[in-house]
């Protein structure tokens, strides 16, 4: 399947990358201060005490928004487990109607699912909700990253659908497995 949006897809894989790269590097320089106090109380001198304040936290969102952005990516680029085995059996023409029915689930759930966030970043904003812990980061700010990725998977579930009705109506026993990798997929 070719969807028309995949920049906007790379864009949120793009996002997630970030994010993994940004735990990765909080991650490693709280380990490197916790050497660094190590290596100087082995050799007698006292400790640093440099420490981030909150890396598990950030971690913990920017975790939330790594795989909440790839979600749209990983749909697309056929990377979801999928379970096929009784309609893989099914002639193209009818296992196209089961795809379509799997797929209008999937958007009824995700646009649900981006109703809920949406309510819930929305109140988060207007009750000045802040988490707790160490840091006061705004809710709302990881919650939009939740609006976002679920967006994002809306839309590419909907393009998918919209794909899916197309062969269902027009030629259904042309139907290729969504999770199939296009011939001009290169990656």
């Amino acid at each position: 399947m070719m969807f028309k949006f995949d920049k906007l897809y790379r864009l949120g894989a793009w996002g997630a990358a970030a994010c993994m790269v940004a735990i990765c590097a909080l991650i490693a320089l709280q380990v490197t201060f916790r050497l660094v106090d190590a290596l100087l109380v082995m050799v007698g001198l006292s400790r640093l005490g440099v420490s981030i304040t909150g890396v598990s936290e950030m971690a913990s969102y920017l975790l939330v928004g790594a795989t909440f952005l790839g979600l749209a990516y990983t749909f697309v680029h056929h990377a979801h487990i999928r379970v096929t085995l009784l309609i893989s059996r099914l002639p193209s023409a009818i296992r196209v109607w089961f795809e379509v029915l799997g797929l209008l689930i999937a958007v009824v759930i995700s646009f649900l699912l981006a109703y809920g966030l949406v309510g819930l970043a929305g109140e988060s904003l207007q009750y000045n909700d802040v988490s707790s812990g160490f840091l006061s980061i705004p809710l709302w700010i990881p919650q939009s990253v939740l609006v976002v990725g679920v967006g994002l998977l809306a839309l590419a579930l909907m393009e998918a659908l919209w794909i899916a009705l197309r062969i269902a109506i027009s030629d259904p026993a042309s139907f290729r497995e969504s999770t199939a990798p296009d011939d001009n997929e290169a990656q």
